[in-house]
């Protein structure tokens, strides 16, 4: 039998310890052909094989420096909890305080933490929203 997924599932442990960190660069979402390899010169930040390409989130200077067409340039917040990949409503939870503030987001998640990919323009209020939620779940606990 397999183990349960390590990392924390409690939402309110996870909305209440949120915090978040963003990342410096750019970043971009583009395609590339699957049946190419991928430019060297290429930041591949992640990328996921669909049928039809590779969906690929990559920096935005290695796009350009790529001579690759993307889509949507956003910057990466990066919730610095350890999040099981069984935990249930953790997603949802940011994605509806984002959604209240009109901000879109497109989240990934790793092994150990949960991105989101927001608007280069909406970033800082992102940032604020997620705190808010971890101010308010905090608040809820007490």
């Amino acid at each position: 039998m397999q183990d349960p997924s390590p990392g924390e599932s409690s939402l309110l442990k996870l909305l209440s310890s949120l915090r978040t960190s963003m990342h410096p660069d750019i970043f971009v979402f583009l395609t590339y052909p699957n049946k190419l390899p991928l430019p060297d010169a290429l930041g591949v930040e992640m990328y996921f094989q669909e049928r039809e390409e590779y969906t690929i989130i990559a920096t935005l200077d290695s796009a350009k420096n790529c001579n690759l067409d993307y889509v949507f340039p956003c910057r990466k917040i990066t919730c610095e909890v350890h999040s099981s990949l069984e935990a249930v409503g953790f997603m949802a939870a940011m994605s509806k305080k984002l959604t209240e503030r009109g901000i879109g987001a497109n989240p990934v998640s790793g092994y150990y933490h949960d991105h989101l990919f927001v608007p280069v323009d909406r970033a800082d209020e992102a940032v604020q929203a997620l705190e808010e939620l971890a101010k308010d779940a905090r608040t809820s606990r007490e």
